[in-house]
């Protein structure tokens, strides 16, 4: 057996293969059949003449139905008018299972309609493509982490405190006690950090915010590193590096999935170091000039983030913003104590925030009083602030939704396309 994906890289002309898999779509001159068969690495188009296979085979090839599993065996041949090129003159054609009629055709249906079939909305060539970068891209991550020395930890999903705000927990009932889905892996990397060095968490994160945008979803997943003895400066290096990474890992790779997306890549070849980078209150100055309805203290919303990131090429950082609208544990900068030693990094395009990062407080004192500061059950961050009091040292880190990467390098219009099944304030099901 091969598959199709590398059928369609050349080097199987005229030889005989077998492809297991489904059929995509069919028509028929007569006597001759052209079937497009997909194997979830590719499509490619298979004939069947009525003079070249045996009765049984014409037969299969006239009652197989859309989505029905099958496995055929045949000569590859080259054909620049079939798709990607090649094309398989088949000899045999068995039905492993035939398919009842595929509720999902190839006119337009609502948003709504197919999310509720999401569950075989992913088989279209367009849902395959996506996530095959999607993975090209979880795949980019780890590879960086391990070229340059981190470590993979694993946080746990049920957490007794906070990260970010107790006002977008799911809560959830742990024996009688309050536990909550984890917002962010991070408290508990740095933690790990102190062991390790260097470090990071990666999985699924859930926010409970009540957003209805295309750039939110319930749960969703974030790579998290977390590095001793790294400042604010180098922090912004690093991520710089690891976006560059994946972008030109996904051009590497994944070049006939963006096709298939009608992904233009030009500006996906300008992601280089280093990055733009503004202040927050020069980001505030910029849309107020532009007419937006916003104060130096105000957090920037969607559209704010699309206005700035549509006046930049490349990623762009917004640094420095006040620390009254940032997480407890972001550094103070030294310069302005009402500002935090922190940055947003904007995709392009109008896409907005991808990574959200700071250095971290390491002076036990100011922990605590920012813990006081916000309101927030000190009990619950004994544990957290035995980091301070065990060898604290400088240290700096990030979070990196990966949806909101995949929806910047796919160009996608909606973050819901960009994860396997979706999960929204709306939806749960399938």
């Amino acid at each position: 057996m091969v598959t199709i994906e590398e059928i369609l890289k050349g080097g199987y002309e005229e030889k005989e293969v077998e492809i297991k898999g489904w059929l995509y779509n069919k028509r028929s001159l007569g006597s001759i059949y052209f079937i497009l068969i997909r194997d979830g690495t590719g499509i490619i188009q298979a004939t069947i003449k009525k003079d070249d296979v045996s009765e049984e085979v014409f037969e299969n090839a006239e009652k197989i139905t859309r989505e029905s599993s099958l496995i055929l065996k045949g000569i590859v041949r080259e054909d620049k008018r079939a798709p990607g090129g090649y094309e398989v003159r088949a000899k045999s054609l068995e039905i492993i299972h035939l398919s009842e009629k595929f509720p999902i055709s190839k006119k337009k249906h609502g948003i709504d309609f197919l999310l509720d079939l999401r569950h075989l909305w992913i088989r279209s060539p367009r849902q395959v493509a996506i996530l095959r970068i999607r993975s090209e891209i979880i795949k980019a991550c780890r590879d960086f982490m391990d070229e340059n020395g981190f470590v993979l930890v694993d946080s746990p999903i049920l957490t007794p405190t906070a990260c970010e705000g107790t006002s977008t927990l799911f809560e959830t009932d742990y024996f009688g006690k309050k536990a909550y889905l984890s917002q962010s892996g991070q408290l508990y990397a740095e933690a790990a950090m102190a062991a390790l060095g260097k470090v990071y968490c990666f999985g699924p994160t859930f926010r409970a915010e009540k957003s209805k945008t295309r750039r939110h979803l319930t749960e969703f997943w974030m790579i998290e590193p977390e590095m001793a003895f790294v400042g604010f400066e180098e922090n912004l290096k690093i991520q710089e590096e690891l976006v560059t990474y994946i972008v030109k890992r996904v051009l590497e790779k994944r070049e006939r999935e963006l096709k298939i997306l009608d992904r233009d890549i030009e500006p996906l070849k300008k992601v280089e170091p280093p990055f733009d980078r503004i202040t927050y209150t020069e980001a505030i100055e910029i849309l107020q000039k532009e007419g937006y309805n916003i104060n130096w203290g105000d957090d920037l919303g969607a559209p704010h983030e699309r206005f700035i990131s549509l006046q930049h090429e490349k990623p762009v950082f917004v640094t420095k913003y006040p620390a009254k609208i940032k997480a407890f544990y972001m550094q103070p900068d030294p310069e302005n104590e009402n500002l935090v030693l922190c940055a947003d990094l904007l995709a392009p395009e109008g896409y907005g925030e991808i990574i959200g990062g700071s250095e971290r407080i390491n002076d036990l004192k100011i922990l605590e009083r920012k813990i006081k500061e916000f309101n927030l059950p000190r009990e619950n961050y004994e544990w957290y602030l035995d980091l301070r009091r065990y060898g604290s040292v400088q240290h700096s880190g990030f979070g990196m939704g990966i949806e909101r990467v995949v929806a910047w390098i796919c160009k996608l219009k909606h973050i819901r396309e960009a994860i396997p099944f979706p999960r929204t304030i709306t939806r749960i099901y399938p």
